[in-house]
């Protein structure tokens, strides 16, 4: 049910916001501390996401949701984000989207000469791999050996 609240939430907002300049990248419907979450994560099509931008989708999906009802009345927070720096890339779409970035690769067991950790740049992706260059070469990384994957962040 809850997938089905998540899918039915992007497939209705998603055009709506992408008239707002904004693509909606995931919907998620999730129990959490303060009761039932149904938050929407925006990116904005000119460049970062502030907080004015989440403000101005919750005002417009706000009435919206009141219309559509996703939840059959059973009552939820409503929160517009940016995807964050720190959210781990898991999907085709987040590989697509940070090609050509540098992210932080932890894996589940040690990884060839690279032990638990690879940091690297994004070259492209398939259904089963990652290609990281790393140092000048490229390095086919399963996915199912990636126990997280995060843009790199330097300070």
């Amino acid at each position: 049910m809850k997938k089905n609240i998540a899918s039915f939430v992007e497939e209705s907002l998603s055009p709506v916001i992408d008239n707002l300049g904004y693509n909606l990248y995931e919907v998620e419907y999730a129990k959490k501390q303060n009761g039932m979450n149904l938050t929407l994560f925006i990116e904005n099509k000119e460049g970062e996401v502030t907080i004015k931008d989440c403000e101005k989708v919750h005002r417009v999906v706000d009435k919206i949701l009141d219309d559509l009802n996703p939840t059959g009345d059973v009552p939820y927070y409503l929160n517009v984000s940016s995807i964050g720096l720190d959210k781990p890339l898991v999907s085709e779409k987040d590989y697509i989207r940070c090609k050509g970035k540098v992210v932080d690769i932890k894996f589940f067991v040690p990884f060839k000469e690279f032990g638990k950790n690879l940091t690297g740049t994004i070259l492209g992706h398939d259904s089963n791999n990652l290609i990281i260059e790393e140092n000048g070469r490229e390095v086919v990384v399963p996915l199912k050996s990636i126990a997280s994957c995060k843009l790199h962040i330097e300070f």
